[in-house]
């Protein structure tokens, strides 16, 4: 098991204890004994378990970032010396809201663009509706990309899907296209940054009972995203725009998913999408624990140069 390999090789790996369980499971999978002893001994969780997939059926989604999460907020509840809940949920619970969203807001009428946003912002509430009995912290992330510093990953998808898309047009000669007027912000942070401050939420008593999205303040424009991958992938910049709605309902078609290795039509709304994600609590949290948001710009290439190494390799194929 990887998880146990990397337990093993950490510094004081020998106080680390791993544990397979099952979050779709009341009791986690886990064996009554562990079950038990861990609801004494514990003092924190952190729930990052969660399917994220933009294409995720309904059942699926449904099995496990909402009843899953019921079941994580049920262990807390028994937890006799827990201090914090620690739940890892989206900034896209805002779903096809417009304009600014704010960090105290959730049930705001909104729709949902797909399963996953339906189904976390299912699970936001349970966590919410459990506060007054857990002391609990919410942390919304906006689309998270690789470690600034190395640019690993596990998965490639939200900016990435726009990486496969101009690899492909580079590969084949074609001029690279950009989709609809990418007018729109749009949020990426690194893995290291969202690491890091929910690591600081974790122990300030201030970030009790509070949500705080983990973004990027000042994003840029789908647009300009593209335009910056496109000159650091394939030395030039998009030659044309296609609008967004054809390319999304060719990229349902199996064939052309395939000829794009994968990327889902969903992932196309986000280009568009004009909302903005207010994080004056989260500043707040950031700047008095001494933690800076890195920006895209800075990042950007180590981001590639990973992408550009492991393209091809099995680990990080699609899903078509």
């Amino acid at each position: 098991m990887e998880a146990v390999a990397r337990a093993a090789a950490a510094e004081q790996g020998d106080r680390i204890e791993i544990l397979a369980g099952d979050i779709t499971d009341r009791r986690l999978g886990l064996p009554a004994n562990h079950y038990e002893r861990l609801a004494a001994e514990t003092t924190a969780v952190f729930h990052l378990a969660a399917v994220y997939n933009l294409a995720v059926p309904l059942e699926t989604a449904q099995r496990v970032n909402v009843e899953g999460t019921g079941n994580i907020v049920e262990f807390c509840r028994r937890c006799e010396k827990l201090e914090r809940h620690n739940y890892v949920s989206t900034a896209y619970v805002a779903g096809t809201r417009k304009n600014v969203v704010y960090e105290h807001e959730l049930i705001m009428g909104q729709w949902f663009k797909n399963h996953y946003e339906s189904t976390k912002f299912q699970a936001e509430v349970w966590v919410r509706e459990s506060m007054d009995k857990i002391p609990s912290a919410i942390y919304r992330p906006a689309i998270v990309v690789g470690d600034s510093e190395t640019g690993l990953t596990q998965k490639f998808d939200g900016p990435y899907f726009m990486l496969r898309a101009i690899g492909v047009s580079q590969k084949r000669g074609w001029p690279i296209a950009k989709y609809g007027r990418a007018a729109a912000a749009f949020n990426v942070v690194p893995v290291d940054f969202v690491v890091n401050a929910l690591m600081a939420g974790s122990k300030d008593e201030r970030a009790i009972g509070e949500t705080f999205h983990l973004v990027d303040p000042e994003p840029i424009s789908s647009g300009e995203v593209f335009t910056l991958l496109s000159e650091l992938y394939a030395s030039r910049k998009p030659a044309y725009t296609v609008p967004a709605r054809p390319v999304a309902l060719a990229l349902r078609a199996k064939p052309v998913r395939h000829l794009f290795q994968g990327i889902p039509a969903e992932s196309i709304q986000y280009l568009n999408h004009p909302v903005r994600y207010d994080a004056r609590r989260a500043s707040d949290l950031l700047e008095r624990n001494g933690l800076r948001l890195p920006r895209f710009s800075e990042y950007a290439e180590t981001m590639v140069r990973f992408f550009r190494e492991h393209e091809d390799d099995p680990a990080f194929a699609p899903e078509l």
